[in-house]
C-alpha cells in the first residue's frame, strides 16, 4: 500500500519489506541481489511456501485471511504493538522490516527493550561439507566457514542467511543502541537433529503442535538431498527463541544466564560492502551516480564500498581458493567505533539429566514444551470439522463419448482460473482437458498449484492430472530472477496472483495439494512415507497422456503463460510435433504502424513485448519457430475484450452457478482494485487470458477474422525480449487471431459459465464446512 524509499532517502509509510534497503524504491518491482541465494524449487521457496504439503494437509482453517488492501502493514503492526510499551523484538529472519521501522520512528527506540537475533556467524565453523579422515579424494566445501550460504560460498564464505538477506538493514538494527542477545551459528552448530532426538520426538506428540513440529521436521528429514541430515540439520530458530524465552524468565540479567546457551559478549558490526572503500563499481546504489550519498551516509566508509551484486560476482572470487573473498552480511568480531557489544551465544549447554539418551539440555525442555496441555492448539484440520471426510471427485467416463484432447498450460495468473473454469464447464464430448501444466517462471509462485487442485475437486474433476514445470526460463542459471523480476511482488503481483486477490480461501478444499513426498523411482535419495503423493513433473503428466492416447488421436494445447513448459516438451521429446495437432497461445503482441506498445510496463526499456513472451523468450522462440500448427492470440486482439464492464455486466444475471458467482466475485474485485489504487493499472490485461479458452471451445460462434504472417521472436537483450517481429522472408508462418464479435465474446462466457450442465460438484469451502458440521 503506497510505500516505498524515494530517491532522496525519504522512507514512506507501509514500506513493504520485499526488497533489501539497499534496493527498495518506489514500487515493489525490482532485482534479487540477495534473495537469489535461496534455491527455488524443491528444498527451497516452493517446499518452504507449502512447508512441504504439511501445512495445508494439518492445519484448521482460521476465518481471517489476506484481504488486498485491507490486510494491515507489517509498519503499522510494528508501531501499534511497540507504541503500547515495552517490547521485546524476536528476529528470526532478515530484519529489512524491523530495520526500516527503527529509521522511521526513532522515537518508539526506548520501547524496544531487547532485541533477540538468530543469525549470523562470529566465530563459528561451519560442520558441514567436511572429508572423512584419510579420504584424500575428497574436496571440501563448506567445511570450516563462519557462514551457513551452501549456494554462493564460492562467492562468500562468511555470511548467514537471515542477515546476509539485507545486511545494511541487519547494521541498522545490531547499531540502533538497544539491547542485543545474537543466538549465531557458534551456537546453533552445537546442536544438531540428531537420531535420539527424532525418536524422542517421534514418540512424544501430546498435542497437534507437537504433530505439526514432527512431520514438519519428518518431510524434511525424508526428503534431505544426502545422508548427513543428523549432522547437517540444526535448531536454530527454536533454540534462539529458546534461550531468549529463558533469558527472560531469569530476570534479564546482563550477562544472560539461561538454562540452554553458554553466553559471551563480543564487539560486533555487519559488513555491509567490501573493501576497498570508496571506489565506485556500479554495485553499491547507495553511492553509485549519485551527488551525495542517500540516507547521509559516509563517504569512503563502511557501506561504500563493494556490494554483492549475486551468485556469480566476479568481484568476489579469490584467484587460487574455491572461496570466495565478499563478506556481505558477517557478523564479524571488530574493536573500534564500529564495534557494538553484544551478548552472544556461543555454546548450547550439554544435559544435566546425564541419564538423557538426549545430549542438550534444551532438547528434554523443547519436548516438554511442545506437549504441554496449557495453551494447547484447539485442533487440526481434520477435527476441526466432526464429519470431515476426504472425497475425491471423479466423473465416470466408461461411457462418456469425448471430444478432442487438450492440454492447458497456465502459468496462474488470475485470468488462467477463469479460463481454467471455462475449460471444464466445455461439453466434454467437444473438449476433453486430459491434463494441466504448470508454468513455474510466470505470474505466480508455483505453491500456488494448490489453487488448481481447489478449482479441479470444485468441478468434480480430481482425475485431471497438473504437472509442475521448470521455475526457471530456457537457457537461465536454477538462480536468480532473470525474466520474473519484472512482476510486482505487492500489490497487483504476486501477493494478489498467489491469493486469486484474497478469493483463493473462498474456493472447496481439495483433498489433492502440493507435497514434498517423492520416491527412490523418480531419483529421490529415499521413499518418503506416502511418495504415491509425489507432485508430478510437466514432462511426466505429458508422457502420461501421451500414453493414454487412441493411435489415431492428436493433442491440442492451449497456453496461458510463458511457453517454457511447451518448449522443454518439443526440444525432450522427438515424437512431441508429430502427435500436438494443434497450439492456441495466448499471447505476443504485433505492433502496428501506430506504435500500440506491449504490456511489459515494469521494463520501460522493452515497448513491443508482451508479458508471457517476455518471461520467456527462448522459449516462447522455439515454440514459434517450431514446425507445430499455431495460433496466435495476440495482445491487440486480447484487448478487444478487456473491459471490466462489460465482462461482469455479461455475468451478472438472475440464476448463477458456484462457478459463474465465484468468476463474477474474482472480476468485481479486480475492477474496483484497479478503478481505486494505482498499484493495480494493469490488472486488466488478465481479462484477455480468458479469450484463449473461450475461442477454443466458442470460435464458430465469435464472427472472427484470423490472417496468416510470418514471424519470428527476439531475444538476446531485455529491450526486445519476447519481441514478436513480422519478418516476410525469414518468418516462421502462423496463424492470428485478429478480430472478433466482442458481445457475441462476452454473451458465450456467460452463458456457459451460467448453464446447469457440468457445473460444480461442491461450490465453495462454505458449503464443504455445512456437510462437514452436519
Amino acid at each position: 500500500r503506497g510505500g516505498g524509499i524515494s530517491n532522496d532517502g525519504r522512507i514512506y509509510p507501509h514500506v513493504g519489506g520485499y526488497f533489501p534497503i539497499i534496493d527498495q524504491g518506489m514500487s515493489t518491482i525490482g532485482e534479487c541481489r540477495y534473495r537469489q541465494s535461496i534455491p527455488q524449487g524443491s528444498g527451497g521457496r516452493l517446499d518452504i511456501n507449502a512447508n512441504y504439503g504439511v501445512r495445508r494437509e494439518i492445519l484448521p482453517r482460521g476465518n481471517r485471511s489476506y484481504s488486498p488492501l485491507q490486510q494491515p502493514t507489517t509498519q503499522q503492526v510494528m508501531i501499534d504493538t511497540i507504541s503500547a510499551g515495552p517490547t521485546n523484538v524476536f528476529l528470526l529472519g532478515t530484519h529489512t522490516n524491523f530495520a526500516l521501522f527503527l529509521m522511521s520512528n526513532p522515537h518508539l527506540k526506548k520501547n524496544v527493550k531487547h532485541i533477540y537475533i538468530m543469525g549470523g556467524g562470529v566465530r563459528s565453523q561451519n560442520p558441514t561439507g567436511c572429508c572423512p579422515k584419510n579420504d584424500t579424494s575428497c574436496v571440501p566445501r563448506q567445511c570450516g566457514d563462519h557462514g551457513n550460504m551452501f549456494t554462493t560460498y564460492t562467492k562468500n564464505p562468511y555470511a548467514e542467511f537471515n542477515i546476509f538477506g539485507d545486511p545494511f538493514g541487519a547494521y541498522q538494527v545490531f547499531h540502533a543502541g538497544i539491547p542485543i542477545t545474537l543466538v549465531p551459528l557458534d551456537a546453533t552448530n552445537t546442536i544438531p537433529i540428531t537420531e535420539p532426538f527424532f525418536k524422542a520426538f517421534e514418540e512424544q506428540q501430546s498435542t497437534y503442535e507437537a504433530q505439526y513440529s514432527f512431520q514438519s521436521l519428518k518431510i524434511t528429514r525424508d526428503t534431505w538431498f544426502d545422508d548427513q541430515f543428523y549432522t547437517s540439520y540444526f535448531m536454530w530458530d527454536s533454540f534462539m527463541s529458546g534461550v531468549a524465552l529463558s533469558i527472560m524468565r531469569n530476570g534479564q540479567k546482563l550477562n544472560g544466564d539461561n538454562d540452554f546457551a553458554e553466553m559471551e559478549v563480543m564487539n560486533i558490526t555487519v559488513v555491509t560492502s567490501n573493501e576497498p572503500y570508496g571506489v565506485h563499481d556500479g554495485s553499491n546504489p547507495f553511492f553509485d551516480g549519485r551527488p551525495s550519498p542517500k540516507f547521509d551516509l559516509l563517504k569512503g566508509g563502511v557501506h561504500s564500498g563493494h556490494v554483492q551484486t549475486g551468485f556469480n560476482d566476479s568481484f568476489c572470487v579469490l584467484k587460487g581458493s574455491t572461496k570466495g573473498k565478499c563478506q556481505d552480511g558477517y557478523t564479524k568480531e571488530v574493536q573500534g567505533p564500529d564495534s557494538v557489544a553484544v551478548l552472544v551465544a556461543v555454546k548450547a549447554k550439554p544435559n544435566r539429566n546425564v541419564k538423557s539418551p538426549l545430549d542438550r539440555e534444551f532438547f528434554d525442555h523443547f519436548l516438554e514444551v511442545l506437549n504441554q496441555p496449557e495453551h494447547t492448539g484447539r485442533f487440526n484440520f481434520t477435527d476441526q470439522f466432526r464429519h470431515y471426510e476426504e472425497i475425491m471427485y471423479k466423473p465416470d467416463l466408461e461411457h462418456q463419448i469425448r471430444g478432442k484432447p487438450v492440454i492447458f498450460d497456465m502459468d496462474m495468473s488470475p485470468g488462467d482460473f477463469l479460463a481454467l473454469l471455462y475449460l471444464l464447464k466445455a461439453p466434454m464430448e467437444a473438449i476433453d482437458l486430459r491434463g494441466i501444466l504448470v508454468s513455474g517462471n510466470g505470474w505466480a509462485n508455483p505453491a500456488t498449484i494448490d489453487v488448481i487442485y481447489d478449482v479441479l475437486h470444485m468441478m468434480g474433476r480430481d482425475d485431471i492430472p497438473v504437472g509442475l514445470g521448470k521455475i526457471t526460463a530456457l537457457g537461465t542459471p536454477d538462480l536468480g530472477c532473470e525474466y520474473v523480476k519484472a512482476i510486482p511482488h505487492g500489490s497487483g503481483g504476486f501477493l494478489d496472483t498467489d491469493t486469486l486477490f484474497g478469493l483463493d480461501r473462498v474456493l472447496p478444499r481439495s483433498p489433492r495439494r502440493y507435497t514434498a513426498e517423492n520416491s527412490v523411482k523418480y531419483g529421490a535419495p529415499r521413499d518418503t512415507t506416502r511418495p504415491e503423493l509425489r507432485q508430478p513433473l510437466a514432462f511426466e503428466v505429458w508422457q502420461h497422456i501421451r500414453e493414454e492416447l487412441k493411435p489415431t488421436d492428436k493433442i491440442t494445447i492451449l497456453t496461458n503463460g510463458p511457453l517454457t513448459n511447451i518448449a522443454n516438451i518439443i526440444l525432450s521429446d522427438t515424437k512431441a510435433e508429430s502427435i500436438i495437432e494443434r497450439i492456441f497461445i495466448v499471447g505476443s503482441h504485433l505492433a502496428g504502424g501506430d506504435g500500440d506498445r506491449g504490456n511489459v510496463f515494469t521494463v520501460p526499456s522493452n515497448k513491443f513485448s508482451e508479458f508471457n513472451f517476455f518471461l520467456d523468450p527462448q522459449a516462447a522462440k522455439t515454440v514459434v519457430e517450431s514446425g507445430l500448427d499455431i495460433t496466435l492470440i495476440p495482445l491487440r486482439t486480447q484487448r478487444q475484450v478487456a473491459s471490466f464492464e462489460e465482462v461482469t455486466r455479461s455475468l451478472c444475471t438472475a440464476e448463477k452457478t458456484p462457478e459463474s458467482s465465484f468468476a463474477y466475485r474474482v472480476l468485481l474485485s479486480m475492477q474496483k482494485l484497479q478503478k481505486n489504487n494505482q498499484a493495480y493499472h494493469h490488472i486488466d490485461m488478465f481479462l484477455g487470458e480468458l479469450l484463449g479458452a473461450v475461442f477454443l471451445v466458442q470460435q464458430s460462434h465469435l464472427n472472427h477474422s484470423i490472417t496468416e504472417r510470418a514471424v519470428t521472436v527476439s531475444s538476446g537483450h531485455v529491450s526486445i525480449d519476447g519481441e514478436t517481429v513480422l519478418h516476410q522472408a525469414n518468418g516462421k508462418v502462423v496463424k492470428v487471431l485478429d478480430h472478433l464479435d466482442a458481445n457475441a465474446y462476452y454473451t458465450e462466457f456467460a452463458k456457459l459459465l451460467n448453464t446447469k450442465k457440468q457445473s460444480a460438484v461442491v461450490g465453495s469451502f462454505d458449503e464443504q464446512k455445512r456437510m462437514w458440521n452436519k
